[in-house]
């Protein structure tokens, strides 16, 4: 089993630390190298591998300082990314061994066209392509594209734990109880998240399985989730519902 810890970065960023039984490890979307190689040097980790699930700064500023610290780190990322300093390149389909463990990739695009996910191991690194509660904002892509990955992170096995790239989830909270407003689940979802958040704890990974009962993006099917959106659209179908919910979330 790979081992995950959290480095927080900036305000709000997590970058995903992965670690293998001995001293090796690898990070996901390193915006910023300084809590990295405080959290290496203090644990004795050697850095093998980072993964990039799409190119903005806060996802991959720190690569060339990991890079001069350790130089022959294998760098990950999307197969179509403006970012140059990747080392392997990727698409749908491909798979990356780490560690022993196999981790599939994923094509994510909306937020933007390159982005990418990679799953494995009852674990699902998805960067700003779905957060709990939400989802990334549409920067390049559209929302047909968008709604598409989302469905297509759906289709994963319930268990898999969530690691998303932001602490965004008391603010989505707040709007998907805008949306379902009497969805319970969502209001207990709400209380604990809470709780956390006032002990200083992180709410994430969530589940996939947590997501399709919480997360209005996964919900564009449910009767209170289209019926809260009926009057921004002329067409009732789970895409029109999506896309309203995205421009309506927008604005929130």
């Amino acid at each position: 089993m790979l081992h995950i810890k959290s480095i927080p970065a900036f305000d709000d960023n997590y970058i995903w630390l992965i670690q293998n039984n001995q001293n090796l490890c690898a990070v996901v979307d390193p915006g910023d190298a300084a809590p990295v190689l405080d959290y290496l040097q203090s644990h004795k980790l050697e850095l093998t591998t980072i993964l990039v699930t799409h190119h903005h700064n806060d996802h991959t500023g720190g690569i060339e300082a990991l890079r001069r610290k350790f130089p022959s780190v294998c760098v990950v990322g999307p197969e179509v990314s403006p970012y140059p300093r990747l080392t392997h390149r990727v698409c749908e389909g491909h798979k990356i061994n780490l560690f022993n463990h196999e981790l599939l990739v994923i094509d994510l695009p909306g937020h933007t066209l390159d982005h990418i996910g990679y799953v494995g191991d009852g674990k699902l690194f998805c960067g700003d392509a779905l957060f709990s509660a939400g989802c990334g904002r549409i920067f390049e892509g559209t929302a047909e594209q968008m709604y598409h990955s989302l469905q297509k992170l759906a289709l994963l096995d319930e268990e898999t734990q969530v690691f998303c790239a932001h602490e965004y989830t008391l603010s989505n909270l707040a709007f998907a109880l805008a949306v379902e407003p009497h969805n319970v689940e969502l209001q207990r979802y709400r209380d604990d998240a809470n709780q956390k958040r006032a002990h200083g704890l992180a709410t994430l990974p969530s589940t996939i399985g947590l997501e399709k009962r919480i997360n209005p993006f996964l919900r564009t099917e449910q009767a209170e989730v289209m019926q809260s959106v009926a009057t921004r659209v002329s067409n009732n179908n789970p895409l029109s519902t999506f896309t309203a919910l995205r421009e309506w979330k927008n604005e929130f």
